[in-house]
């Protein structure tokens, strides 16, 4: 099984000393001098507080307004708080400013990009202001014998380091990322009017790492340790996205609580009261629950109370476009696992799970269900096993007469005959199960199943 590994930074304290660059040996250091292209909101932000901790930053943008305010003590936008930091590292020696992209490589040792990505009139984005930071950085890198790091610090799309910023540098470089110079990425989350605030006590701090570049990783952690927040390392993809899923998840909560706040309204409640409430859960609603990506919903609450609001939401004339887009997403999912069944070519399909989640007899709108209707109807030859399941308990709720003749004693038999097996629950029956199909059976995973499966298996997961 090929899963997206994430390195969350367990391993600490591996990180605690700092590579000499220029032997190859690990010691401490804590006196990083530092370039940052961009002296924008982010770049100005991230200059007045390395200055705080007492690191040599130097500001760089062609904008002669911006490196005149710098280099005068004051800030080139407004934030709470951050002139007076900008100020006293002035005074002090540890912030300047210039608009020379040479002199500033050539004087530090680590670059933080921040330029501006913004949005085109399609709604792509635009990345020119990127290319030419890197191509600025990279000529400068040509005549300079050190291993110098550049450290992206902008909104990117997954991808537009590997297919961009590397590119445009070793070009006009000559040399080679990860090799001649370090690369990674370390998106930022500073909320305007509490930056300073959000830099010091920072929800998550993440490291995208480059094509094993740990000398790039170790300085940032040096740079990041006036901050009491163990920076997870993932992979630079990966990095790339965390932006975008933060801040689309901000969107959608603030439209579902406008929502909620309008149908709230129609009738005369206070909705400040309910949302109130609804964030004092911290155990299901403000939580790591249901943020685990995988297959749909179903059950007996889910999909009938979300039917029941949108109705609810027609009779009083206000629009619910955030719970339909629930319902239309949730379609999407059952939909993608069709598909791979589809493309998977096989035709005797196994089910190894028929509930709505595992740990339940409760077969009520699951989407495990819905799929196999689907198979059905669509001339696949099915075998299916849950252990919650009985094919005949007539009197239950977990009994299904169209299903039962498919319903099989054990997920080894389901495994035996079939072609590809859809993996709807969790635990040891399945994963044992699976250790025992034959070689070139396809596995489809929509849970994200522990451990690995046999090397024969063609294994596919959902959405990893």
């Amino acid at each position: 099984m090929s899963a997206n590994a994430i390195s969350c930074c367990s391993g600490w304290a591996r990180f605690s000393s700092i590579y000499d660059l220029s032997k190859g040996a690990i010691v401490s250091k804590s006196n990083w001098r530092v370039s940052i292209f961009g002296a924008g909101y982010v770049g100005a932000v991230s200059a007045g507080c390395l200055a705080k901790d007492g690191f040599t930053v130097v500001a760089v943008d062609p904008d002669q307004y911006k490196v005149r305010c710098i280099s005068e003590g004051s800030s080139p936008i407004y934030e709470p708080g951050l002139a007076d930091l900008i100020e006293k590292a002035v005074k002090q020696g540890h912030l300047s400013a210039t608009s020379d992209y040479n002199a500033a490589i050539r004087d530090t040792d680590i670059s933080f990009c921040c330029p501006g990505t913004p949005s085109r009139e399609d709604g792509s984005l635009d990345v020119s202001y990127v290319k030419l930071v890197s191509e600025q950085i990279g000529e400068a890198l040509r005549d300079k014998d050190d291993y110098h790091m550049v450290v992206m610090r902008s909104t990117i799309l997954p991808g537009t380091v590997e297919s961009v910023v590397v590119p445009a540098l070793e070009a006009a470089s000559g040399k080679k990322a990860g090799v001649d110079f370090g690369v990674a990425y370390y998106p930022e989350f500073l909320r305007e009017g509490t930056a300073i605030a959000d830099y010091y006590d920072p929800g998550a701090i993440v490291f995208g790492q480059f094509a094993g570049d740990e000398r790039t990783i170790a300085a940032l952690h040096d740079l990041c340790s006036a901050v009491d927040v163990k920076p997870h390392v993932i992979p630079i993809r990966s990095a790339e996205i965390v932006k975008y899923a933060n801040n689309c998840w901000h969107a959608v909560k603030i439209s579902f609580a406008n929502e909620i706040g309008n149908l709230c309204k129609s009738v005369d409640i206070d909705s400040h009261v309910v949302m109130d409430v609804v964030c004092a859960d911290t155990r299901l609603n403000i939580s790591r629950a249901y943020m685990k990506p995988g297959f749909a919903y179903g059950g007996s609450c889910l999909p009938k109370d979300l039917r029941a609001l949108r109705h609810f939401g027609k009779i009083q004339n206000v629009s619910t476009p955030v719970l339909d887009a629930a319902v239309e997403a949730n379609q999407y999912q059952l939909d993608r696992a069709f598909r791979l069944v589809y493309r998977s070519g096989a035709k005797k399909v196994g089910l190894l799970g028929l509930t709505f989640k595992s740990d339940t007899d409760d077969l009520r709108e699951s989407p495990l269900v819905i799929l196999a209707e689907r198979l059905l109807g669509k001339g696949y030859e099915l075998a299916i096993y849950d252990s919650n399941v009985s094919a005949d308990n007539h009197g239950g709720r977990n009994y299904i007469s169209h299903l039962a003749g498919f319903m099989k004693s054990s997920p080894e038999e389901v495994v035996s005959e079939s072609e590809a097996v859809v993996v709807g629950i969790s635990g040891n029956a399945t994963q044992e199960a699976l250790k025992k199909a034959a070689d070139g059976i396809k596995v489809i995973d929509l849970v994200r199943i522990s451990g690995e499966v046999p090397s024969g298996v063609q294994y596919e997961g959902l959405v990893w």
